[in-house]
Protein backbone atom coordinates (compact mmCIF):
# COMPACT_ATOMS: atom_id res chain seq x y z
CA UNK A 1 0.00 0.00 0.00
CA UNK A 2 2.84 2.13 0.56
CA UNK A 3 4.02 2.38 -2.95
CA UNK A 4 0.67 3.73 -4.14
CA UNK A 5 1.40 6.93 -2.34
CA UNK A 6 4.63 7.87 -3.49
CA UNK A 7 5.00 9.61 -7.08
CA UNK A 8 7.09 7.21 -8.76
CA UNK A 9 3.90 4.67 -8.35
CA UNK A 10 1.75 7.46 -9.99
CA UNK A 11 4.33 8.18 -12.68
CA UNK A 12 4.29 4.82 -14.00
CA UNK A 13 1.32 4.30 -13.56
CA UNK A 14 0.80 7.39 -16.16
CA UNK A 15 3.59 5.84 -18.34
CA UNK A 16 1.68 2.40 -18.19
CA UNK A 17 -1.48 3.93 -19.46
CA UNK A 18 0.19 5.95 -22.13
CA UNK A 19 1.97 3.40 -23.81
CA UNK A 20 -0.36 0.79 -24.15
CA UNK A 21 -2.41 3.88 -25.66
CA UNK A 22 0.27 4.96 -28.53
CA UNK A 23 0.78 0.56 -28.92
CA UNK A 24 -2.75 -0.75 -28.83
CA UNK A 25 -4.37 1.29 -31.57
CA UNK A 26 -3.76 -1.54 -34.18
CA UNK A 27 -5.13 -4.15 -31.53
CA UNK A 28 -8.48 -2.06 -31.36
CA UNK A 29 -9.02 -1.40 -35.02
CA UNK A 30 -8.24 -5.56 -34.93
CA UNK A 31 -11.31 -5.48 -32.65
CA UNK A 32 -13.55 -3.35 -34.20
CA UNK A 33 -13.29 -5.23 -37.71
CA UNK A 34 -13.39 -8.93 -36.35
CA UNK A 35 -16.89 -8.09 -34.78
CA UNK A 36 -18.16 -5.54 -37.79
CA UNK A 37 -20.28 -8.84 -39.15
CA UNK A 38 -21.72 -9.17 -36.10
CA UNK A 39 -25.51 -7.33 -34.93
CA UNK A 40 -25.24 -4.40 -33.40
CA UNK A 41 -26.49 -6.04 -29.87
CA UNK A 42 -24.12 -8.50 -30.39
CA UNK A 43 -21.28 -6.24 -31.58
CA UNK A 44 -20.84 -4.79 -27.94
CA UNK A 45 -21.17 -8.15 -26.09
CA UNK A 46 -18.07 -9.39 -28.76
CA UNK A 47 -15.97 -5.90 -27.78
CA UNK A 48 -16.49 -6.14 -23.86
CA UNK A 49 -16.12 -9.82 -23.34
CA UNK A 50 -13.22 -10.08 -25.87
CA UNK A 51 -11.70 -7.03 -24.22
CA UNK A 52 -11.91 -8.60 -20.55
CA UNK A 53 -10.57 -12.10 -22.24
CA UNK A 54 -7.25 -10.07 -23.82
CA UNK A 55 -7.03 -7.46 -20.53
CA UNK A 56 -6.52 -11.40 -18.50
CA UNK A 57 -4.05 -12.82 -21.01
CA UNK A 58 -2.04 -9.63 -21.50
CA UNK A 59 -1.85 -9.22 -17.56
CA UNK A 60 -0.43 -13.16 -17.44
CA UNK A 61 1.50 -12.71 -20.15
CA UNK A 62 3.26 -9.29 -18.87
CA UNK A 63 3.56 -10.64 -15.21
CA UNK A 64 5.60 -13.82 -16.60
CA UNK A 65 7.45 -10.95 -18.90
CA UNK A 66 8.20 -9.09 -15.64
CA UNK A 67 9.90 -12.03 -14.00
CA UNK A 68 11.74 -13.53 -16.89
CA UNK A 69 13.43 -9.96 -17.05
CA UNK A 70 14.97 -10.82 -13.64
CA UNK A 71 17.47 -13.12 -15.29
CA UNK A 72 20.78 -11.49 -16.64
CA UNK A 73 21.05 -10.07 -20.23
CA UNK A 74 17.54 -10.77 -21.01
CA UNK A 75 17.19 -7.07 -19.72
CA UNK A 76 19.55 -6.00 -22.80
CA UNK A 77 17.69 -8.30 -25.24
CA UNK A 78 14.44 -6.61 -23.96
CA UNK A 79 15.73 -3.28 -24.28
CA UNK A 80 17.29 -3.83 -27.89
CA UNK A 81 14.09 -5.22 -28.81
CA UNK A 82 12.06 -2.26 -27.01
CA UNK A 83 14.24 0.05 -29.44
CA UNK A 84 13.04 -1.98 -32.43
CA UNK A 85 9.39 -1.00 -31.41
CA UNK A 86 9.83 2.16 -30.88
CA UNK A 87 11.53 2.97 -34.15
CA UNK A 88 9.21 0.77 -35.68
CA UNK A 89 5.87 3.22 -34.53
CA UNK A 90 7.28 6.55 -36.57
CA UNK A 91 7.32 4.04 -39.52
CA UNK A 92 4.21 4.42 -41.90
CA UNK A 93 2.69 1.19 -41.95
CA UNK A 94 1.09 -0.58 -44.63
CA UNK A 95 -2.96 -0.90 -44.97
CA UNK A 96 -3.64 -4.41 -43.58
CA UNK A 97 -6.90 -4.30 -42.80
CA UNK A 98 -7.88 -7.01 -45.03
CA UNK A 99 -5.97 -9.29 -43.34
CA UNK A 100 -8.84 -9.77 -40.67
CA UNK A 101 -11.90 -11.82 -40.64
CA UNK A 102 -15.02 -10.75 -39.40
CA UNK A 103 -17.02 -13.16 -37.87
CA UNK A 104 -21.10 -14.00 -37.81
CA UNK A 105 -20.98 -15.47 -34.58
CA UNK A 106 -20.31 -14.03 -31.16
CA UNK A 107 -18.27 -17.09 -30.05
CA UNK A 108 -15.99 -16.68 -33.09
CA UNK A 109 -15.96 -13.09 -33.01
CA UNK A 110 -14.62 -13.64 -29.32
CA UNK A 111 -12.27 -16.02 -29.93
CA UNK A 112 -10.83 -14.06 -33.49
CA UNK A 113 -10.34 -10.80 -31.06
CA UNK A 114 -8.27 -12.50 -28.37
CA UNK A 115 -5.92 -14.35 -31.49
CA UNK A 116 -5.18 -11.27 -32.82
CA UNK A 117 -4.96 -9.68 -29.25
CA UNK A 118 -2.10 -12.52 -28.46
CA UNK A 119 -0.36 -12.07 -31.74
CA UNK A 120 -0.27 -8.28 -31.28
CA UNK A 121 0.51 -8.04 -28.05
CA UNK A 122 4.33 -8.56 -27.72
CA UNK A 123 4.69 -4.89 -28.25
CA UNK A 124 2.81 -3.99 -25.42
CA UNK A 125 4.07 -7.01 -23.28
CA UNK A 126 7.93 -5.89 -23.22
CA UNK A 127 7.31 -2.29 -22.69
CA UNK A 128 4.73 -2.53 -19.90
CA UNK A 129 7.01 -5.01 -18.26
CA UNK A 130 9.73 -2.71 -18.57
CA UNK A 131 8.11 -0.12 -17.08
CA UNK A 132 6.52 -2.10 -14.11
CA UNK A 133 9.41 -3.43 -12.90
CA UNK A 134 9.08 -5.30 -10.38
CA UNK A 135 5.54 -3.95 -9.08
CA UNK A 136 2.72 -6.31 -9.97
CA UNK A 137 -0.26 -3.98 -8.41
CA UNK A 138 1.01 -0.77 -10.64
CA UNK A 139 1.16 -3.43 -13.55
CA UNK A 140 -2.03 -5.11 -13.30
CA UNK A 141 -3.73 -1.65 -12.28
CA UNK A 142 -2.29 0.03 -15.15
CA UNK A 143 -3.30 -2.55 -17.68
CA UNK A 144 -6.88 -2.72 -16.50
CA UNK A 145 -7.38 0.87 -16.47
CA UNK A 146 -5.64 1.33 -19.77
CA UNK A 147 -7.02 -1.58 -22.10
CA UNK A 148 -10.35 -0.78 -21.73
CA UNK A 149 -9.94 3.17 -22.48
CA UNK A 150 -8.00 1.88 -25.79
CA UNK A 151 -10.62 -0.58 -26.93
CA UNK A 152 -14.06 1.46 -26.71
CA UNK A 153 -11.87 4.81 -27.58
CA UNK A 154 -10.28 3.89 -30.73
CA UNK A 155 -11.69 6.16 -33.16
CA UNK A 156 -10.79 8.99 -31.13
CA UNK A 157 -7.41 8.21 -30.33
CA UNK A 158 -7.02 6.85 -34.28
CA UNK A 159 -8.40 10.93 -35.12
CA UNK A 160 -5.74 12.33 -32.59
CA UNK A 161 -2.47 10.82 -34.30
CA UNK A 162 -3.67 11.36 -37.74
CA UNK A 163 -4.11 15.37 -36.29
CA UNK A 164 -1.16 15.38 -34.22
CA UNK A 165 1.07 13.03 -34.61
CA UNK A 166 3.87 14.50 -32.06
CA UNK A 167 1.23 12.03 -30.05
CA UNK A 168 3.30 9.24 -31.56
CA UNK A 169 6.57 10.99 -31.91
CA UNK A 170 6.42 11.42 -27.93
CA UNK A 171 5.43 7.82 -27.40
CA UNK A 172 8.50 6.63 -29.60
CA UNK A 173 10.43 8.62 -27.38
CA UNK A 174 9.17 7.11 -24.11
CA UNK A 175 9.52 3.86 -25.40
CA UNK A 176 13.26 4.46 -26.35
CA UNK A 177 13.68 6.06 -22.52
CA UNK A 178 12.16 3.20 -20.72
CA UNK A 179 14.79 0.83 -23.00
CA UNK A 180 17.88 2.78 -22.30
CA UNK A 181 16.67 2.64 -18.42
CA UNK A 182 15.96 -0.94 -18.81
CA UNK A 183 19.58 -1.67 -20.42
CA UNK A 184 21.62 -0.34 -17.85
CA UNK A 185 19.92 -1.95 -14.74
CA UNK A 186 20.23 -5.40 -16.43
CA UNK A 187 21.51 -7.51 -13.52
CA UNK A 188 24.53 -8.77 -15.50
CA UNK A 189 25.80 -5.37 -15.66
CA UNK A 190 24.27 -3.15 -12.86
CA UNK A 191 26.79 -3.52 -10.61
CA UNK A 192 29.38 -2.77 -13.07
CA UNK A 193 27.55 0.23 -14.28
CA UNK A 194 27.51 1.69 -10.82
CA UNK A 195 30.48 1.04 -10.04
CA UNK A 196 32.46 2.18 -12.77
CA UNK A 197 30.05 5.02 -14.85
CA UNK A 198 27.16 6.10 -12.00
CA UNK A 199 26.80 9.77 -14.14
CA UNK A 200 25.00 7.40 -16.42
CA UNK A 201 22.10 7.31 -13.96
CA UNK A 202 22.91 9.85 -11.88
CA UNK A 203 21.96 12.19 -15.26
CA UNK A 204 19.74 9.74 -17.32
CA UNK A 205 22.10 9.16 -19.46
CA UNK A 206 20.70 5.87 -21.01
CA UNK A 207 17.58 6.93 -20.91
CA UNK A 208 18.27 10.05 -23.06
CA UNK A 209 20.41 8.22 -26.05
CA UNK A 210 17.42 5.92 -25.89
CA UNK A 211 14.99 8.27 -26.32
CA UNK A 212 17.35 10.27 -29.26
CA UNK A 213 18.24 7.13 -30.92
CA UNK A 214 14.34 5.91 -31.46
CA UNK A 215 13.80 9.50 -32.57
CA UNK A 216 16.45 10.17 -34.95
CA UNK A 217 16.51 6.56 -36.34
CA UNK A 218 12.59 6.17 -36.54
CA UNK A 219 12.14 9.69 -38.73
CA UNK A 220 15.06 8.86 -40.79
CA UNK A 221 13.89 5.02 -42.48
CA UNK A 222 10.41 7.10 -42.20
CA UNK A 223 12.11 9.81 -44.77
CA UNK A 224 14.00 7.23 -46.44
CA UNK A 225 10.07 5.27 -46.79
CA UNK A 226 8.39 8.24 -48.21
CA UNK A 227 7.54 8.26 -51.91
CA UNK A 228 10.05 11.31 -53.77
CA UNK A 229 7.67 14.39 -54.82
CA UNK A 230 7.16 14.07 -58.89
CA UNK A 231 9.17 16.23 -60.80
CA UNK A 232 7.90 19.13 -62.47
CA UNK A 233 8.21 18.10 -66.54
CA UNK A 234 8.28 20.90 -69.12
CA UNK A 235 5.21 21.96 -71.01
Amino acid sequence: MEQVLTAQFWLGLGTIIWVNIILSGDNAVVIALAARSLPQRQQKLAILWGAAAAVVLRIILTIVAVKLLELPYLKLVGAAALLWIAVQLLIPEDDGDGEVESSSHLIGAIKTILIADLVMSTDNVIAVAAVAKDSITLLVLGLVISIPLVIFGATVLMKLMERYPIIITLGAAILGWTAGEMAVTDPAIAEWVKANMEWMESFYIAPIVGAVIVVVVGKWIAARRRPPLPENENI
